[in-house]
């Protein structure tokens, strides 16, 4: 408890100030253990390791946070429609807590300001800001609990930043809706997926290839083939937004 003080102090007068002020107005409370919100900005390509020989990054936080994420968010869920069904309690949930729409409440609360990594890979890239939201819920849960993590989600990112009717009407099968456009414009729209062949922490184990009439339009990687799929066809379609396929 002394050494979190000092901790404290110490960022008074120095440019983690910043930060520190940043996570109080953000999160509404006075954050406690302030090295793990440290961690949870950290990424695995700007890893450094302890005196100990482990990585010091924020994976174990993404993997806590995912937990209590989803747990959070079902029970809000649970209780703000007792009149609705498993299916669409199920589809609501997937919708918060993939991970392009993580990404973007990482962006609304200004976390992205904060992340620390060493990667340029735009496929890599994707997920760093939602991993970090991820590890973010996981330090507050380790700071101040379940409770704690419960309020802040509620009150300030699911009640200020989530529109359950928009989320509802929404479709992020990007799959679905490429192949549909190709069905549409009569073009023969196929899927490469395999086992990535690129090693190193920055890659995924799938990836995906679309190509349209034979031109490549799309790249993904994902942690499944289907994750690969959803990652380039979000892709193509960007491309198809500003290329001569209309």
């Amino acid at each position: 408890m002394l050494r979190d003080l000092r901790y404290r102090i110490k960022l008074f007068s120095s440019p983690r100030k910043e930060f520190y002020t940043f996570l109080k107005a953000t999160t509404g409370f006075s954050p406690i253990k302030l090295r793990l919100y440290d961690l949870a900005f950290i990424h695995r390509s700007a890893s450094s390791t302890d005196l100990m020989g482990q990585p010091v990054n924020n994976e174990r936080l993404e993997y806590l946070g995912d937990a209590v994420l989803g747990a959070i968010v079902a029970d809000y869920l649970y209780n703000r429609f007792p009149r609705r069904d498993e299916g669409f309690l199920t589809q609501m949930r997937s919708r918060i807590v993939n991970r392009s729409f993580l990404t973007q409440l990482t962006f609304k609360l200004g976390l992205n300001r904060f992340v620390n990594s060493n990667t340029n890979s735009v496929n890599d890239s994707s997920h760093i800001y939602g991993d970090v939201f991820e590890a973010f819920i996981g330090a507050i849960y380790l700071d101040i609990g379940y409770q704690g993590a419960k309020h802040f989600l509620i009150k300030k990112v699911l009640s200020v930043h989530v529109d359950i009717e928009q989320l509802e009407r929404s479709d992020n099968n990007y799959k679905s809706q490429l192949i549909e456009w190709g069905q549409k414009n009569k073009r023969d729209v196929e899927f490469d997926t395999h086992e990535n062949s690129e090693t190193g922490h920055l890659h995924l184990p799938f990836i995906s290839v679309i190509r349209i009439d034979g031109l490549v339009v799309g790249t993904g990687e994902g942690y499944s083939k289907k994750e690969a799929q959803q990652s380039s066809a979000c892709k193509a379609l960007a491309f198809l937004e500003i290329s001569d396929f209309h």
